[in-house]
């Protein structure tokens, strides 16, 4: 079992890997298990998206269906599993600006490092028409949020889909320089090219968040200007080909050798702490 840096430790860590002006592949993590096995992987940080909460705990499309709570709880048991920083998604921020302080004491209560604040008002990951809530209406949010902090290395992430939803650009880039003018210092503008981010950050210099993975552009392996990459559905989409491709097997064939398909047992069980509650319960006394 890993000992559990404070989340004021993790947020600080996200800090520092930050002001080394790498960049930062983070593959999204759909559980605990999954989170653990990124950090035993050699990866500095954790994200926990709404599309993968959405599927994996729920079966459901990322559409907006998730509340609160459903995203916080999942952020909670991914920070308590791992070490490193968490970055977890808050959608479009739950609330309107006076409560909006809600959403972030309860992500800050779960252990993360940050969070992400969205633009878009509906109809993602569809051929729905697709919308951005008004600029004024999302600073009211951002402002409020950053506000909100108790820990001010509790980092608000401003994201704009004006590139990914509309195809626009150049709305991209006025909403960024909006954010960074309100004084939020990460922006997220998903469905930009790494030309794009470079050339946006040119222009408004902060710390950028990229989206990566199928249907969207590749940032993942190349030298960018972003300081983060988020792979949003890298666990989930592993596992779901993986699964599938056993469960066929077995199916076709219950008789079948499957050993192949799955970690040893005793490398699976080293990870989740058997030995260290053995050694627990042998100094404490018997069940």
């Amino acid at each position: 079992m890993h000992a559990t840096p404070s989340p004021a430790a993790r947020r600080q860590a996200l800090e520092a890997l930050l002001a080394t002006g790498r960049t930062i592949v983070v593959p999204g993590c759909h559980d605990a298990l999954s989170a653990m096995l990124a950090v035993e992987a050699g990866f500095e940080v954790g994200y926990v998206g709404s599309y993968a909460t959405a599927a994996a705990d729920l079966g459901l499309p990322d559409v907006g269906a998730l509340g609160l709570e459903d995203l916080v709880d999942r952020a909670r048991r991914v920070a308590d599993a791992v070490p490193v920083p968490v970055i977890a998604d808050a959608e479009g921020g739950f609330h309107e600006p006076g409560n909006i302080w809600r959403t972030v004491r309860a992500f800050e209560d779960a252990g993360v490092a940050a969070i992400h604040i969205e633009d878009h008002a509906g109809g993602k990951h569809t051929d729905l028409p697709q919308r951005l809530i008004p600029l004024d209406a999302m600073l009211a949010r951002l402002c409020a949020a950053r506000d909100a902090r108790r820990d001010p290395a509790f980092r608000i992430v401003a994201r704009t889909d004006a590139v990914w939803a509309t195809g626009d650009p150049a709305e991209a880039l006025r909403r960024v320089r909006a954010f960074a003018e309100a004084g939020i210092d990460t922006v997220f503008p998903t469905g930009a090219t790494p030309d794009m981010v470079a050339a946006f950050k040119a222009e408004v210099p902060a710390h950028y968040v990229a989206i990566d993975g199928p249907n969207h552009p590749r940032f993942a392996g190349r030298r960018t200007a972003a300081s983060l990459v988020l792979y949003y559905g890298f666990s989930l989409f592993a596992a779901a080909r993986a699964m599938t491709a056993a469960l066929a097997r077995f199916r076709a064939d219950p008789a079948a050798d499957l050993d192949d398909l799955f970690e040893p047992v005793g490398r699976f069980e080293a990870r989740l702490g058997y030995a260290a509650f053995t050694e627990r319960t042998r100094r404490y006394g018997p069940l």
